[in-house]
Parts: structure tokens; sequence; C-alpha cells
């Protein structure tokens, strides 16, 4: 809902109901991830997008429906190769869609949970999709000190239920995850759908992954405008005032004059596993002091620019500082794929192609090239056990 906040807070603000309809799971060739949501106001207006055009239709009537009954649903599409006509997704892969009812100022977990989205706010959604009569909808907003909502119906030990929920929501939000959580009515966790258990899918609702790009030169500012366009917050620092200018980086979210390596220094507090590192300068008297810092730190991506003759003096100096073979083997040098590019555009494709394929699990080959499933990142996370993985996005 993060994509749509600002929407459905306006809609809060003028007193509308509506209904959001999410994605809570998806299986094989599914276009959306769990997170995707479509909202439908009262009025009939429609924000966002749950599968790219296979099911809207469909989930649009679903969710006036909710608007007019104020029961939610969780519905299921596939592919059926018997009726290829039939509502469902041609990408052959499965849907699963929750459907839920929204009256500003009836539920002070929605309602704060959706305040705290639009300001930007860390927090975790947790929403009751499946379980005992009464309960499907109930939902919590969890931050890292409290919470907001509460489980006011259900069973004598929802206290207990409750308790449980809001830890394995605040672990998630901690983690920047996305996904379902099962858990008994007593509280503790499940491996298995079935009676006596509560479905509960968390939403994780963190600022945007930071990217950090070191050198302002030409090839910086396509590296700034591709990773603007993949939802990071991006960075550009350079030791140069001359070159380091909002004028040539307007897209930047920050401009920042000083040294790489002690601009970094002073981040660590802003950095996690999901920031990536793009290292332009090839010089090394910047790129050595800062690469020796960033290959030790717990970061999602570290890519240097320079030729291989570069690489190999830069290793060569790397482990004059004493980083090791396994430190090495992070570093991305000659950063970006092989893809012949030439110019700064190009090159910016390669190296979010590069990001995009260490993230997801990638194989980098033409998807031509094999028949296989596409989403790399879903099938690893759908061979491991359940109880391992429900914290994950399916």
């Amino acid at each position: 809902m993060q994509d749509i906040a600002e929407q459905l807070q306006a809609w809060y603000a003028s007193g509308r109901s509506f209904a959001v309809a999410t994605v809570v799971g998806v299986s094989g060739s599914a276009p959306r991830d769990p997170g995707a949501a479509l909202a439908v106001d009262a009025a009939g207006e429609a924000v966002g997008s749950v599968s790219g055009g296979c099911v809207e239709g469909a989930v649009y009537e679903l969710c006036q429906a909710a608007v007019e009954s104020g029961e939610p649903v969780l519905e299921r599409f596939g592919y059926s190769d018997e009726d290829a006509f039939a509502v469902g997704l041609t990408c052959g892969g499965i849907l699963d869609v929750f459907v839920q009812p929204v009256v500003p100022g009836a539920d002070p977990g929605m309602d704060a949970g959706l305040a705290l989205i639009a300001d930007g706010t860390p927090v975790a959604l947790a929403r009751i999709i499946a379980g005992p009569a009464g309960m499907l909808g109930a939902t919590i907003a969890v931050t890292a000190t409290g919470q907001h909502g509460a489980l006011s119906v259900g069973p004598s030990t929802v206290g207990a239920l409750e308790r449980s929920l809001v830890a394995e929501a605040r672990a998630v939000l901690e983690a920047g995850r996305t996904g379902r959580i099962v858990l008994g009515l007593d509280g503790r966790p499940c491996d298995e759908h079935g009676q006596g258990t509560v479905t509960c899918f968390v939403e994780s609702y963190v600022p945007a992954p930071r990217m950090l790009v070191f050198g302002a030169i030409d090839f910086a500012a396509a590296v700034v405008r591709i990773g603007k366009f993949l939802g990071y917050h991006v960075t550009v620092c350079d030791a140069r005032p001359v070159f380091a200018t909002t004028r040539r980086f307007p897209e930047a979210d920050e401009v920042v004059v000083d040294w790489p390596h002690r601009y970094l220094d002073s981040q660590l507090g802003r950095i996690d596993g999901r920031t990536v590192l793009c290292v332009l300068t090839h010089d090394a008297k910047f790129d050595v002091p800062l690469l020796e810092r960033a290959l030790r730190l717990p970061v999602g991506y570290v890519g240097a620019m320079g030729s291989r003759r570069t690489h190999r003096d830069r290793q060569a100096k790397l482990r004059e500082a004493g980083l090791t073979d396994a430190e090495l083997a992070r570093l991305r040098s000659p950063i970006g794929l092989d893809l012949g590019s030439r110019t700064p555009e190009e090159t910016a494709v390669s190296v979010a192609a590069e990001i995009v394929a260490h993230r997801r699990g990638g194989s980098c080959l033409p998807l031509s090239a094999g028949d296989g499933p596409i989403h790399h990142d879903a099938a690893a996370a759908a061979k491991e056990p359940q109880a391992a993985r429900r914290t994950d996005a399916a």
C-alpha cells in the first residue's frame, strides 16, 4: 500500500469508505509480489494494481462488493487449461488476494497504519487474512516501540495471540520483509495452515533502500537516474566541490562534498543489507580507503568502475591493506554486466542489471536460453520449509 498511501490518505481525509485488495501470496510466475495493492473507493475510483492487468477487473468487482457489504474476503486466482477464458493469470501462476473494506475512523490499527505509512515512519501492518469467524481483517500497526489497534474479538486466548503477533510483526519490521505468519490460537508459531490456526499477513514499510554513488562523473548522472527509477534513495558523494553540485545531479536525493571513505564512516547507522555502493571514481586515492571499509560492511552490493588492469591494481592495494580473499570476492569489478555498453546511459543499465540480478538471484542469461522459473527468488523461497520462511516474501 506504500505506493498508493497518498491517495488513501486523501480518501481518509474526505471521509470516504474504500476497499483495499492486497496480494498476500504468490506461486509460479505471478506478475506482482506480495504487498502489491489495488484500492477502490465508494464512488468507484481505483488506484494501484495487483496483477498488471490479468485479474484487475475481477478484483475491482470484489472491492466494490466489499465496500457495500463491509465483509473482507480472501480470493485465489489461477490459470485453468480447461477454461482459458476464465478469470485467472495467463502467465500460469497463482495469486492470493485479500480484500478488506476500510471505513475511516472505524479501525484504530488501520487508521494508524495508513497514517504512519504516508508519513514515512517504519511500521509493520499485521492483518488476519484467515482464521476463526469474527477475526478476519483484524489489523494491528506495529512500530519499533509500540502498537496501534488490538485483536478485540476471538477466543479467550486472544491476549497471547496478540502478544505473539506483535512480536512476530516487529521482527518482520526489523528485517524489512513482507509475508505470511501462521500462529496457533495460543500464539505459538505453526508450520501449516489448518483448524485452530490464524494466518496473518504482515507488510513491512521501511524507508527506501539507499544507493551511494561515489564519484561525480558523467556516468554517475545516469546511474543516479536509474537508481531513482529502481526506487532507491540516491546519494552522490565526491571530494571535489566543483563537480559535486545539485545542478549536475538534480535527480539525486543528496549531493555530498566529502572524501568518500569519511562520508561512509559517517553513515554506518543508515546503511543495511539493502544498501548498494557504486564506486565510479576509478582513482586509487579515493577508491582504496573507501573499498577497504565498504567490503567489510554488511551492505547488499559493492561495485567499482575501472578497466581490468585498474581492478588488478586495486585488488593488490586492498590485499596490502589487509583484506581477505572472501572480502575481496564481494567486490563487483569491473562494475556491471557485459552488455557491450558504451554510453553513460547504457553503462547505467548494465550496473542496474547486475544489482537486480545480485539481489534476486538471477543467472544473467537471456530468459529465452532456459526453461526454468523466471522469478529466481520466489523459486528458492518455495523450496524452503514454511517455518523457516514465514517472514519472507513468497
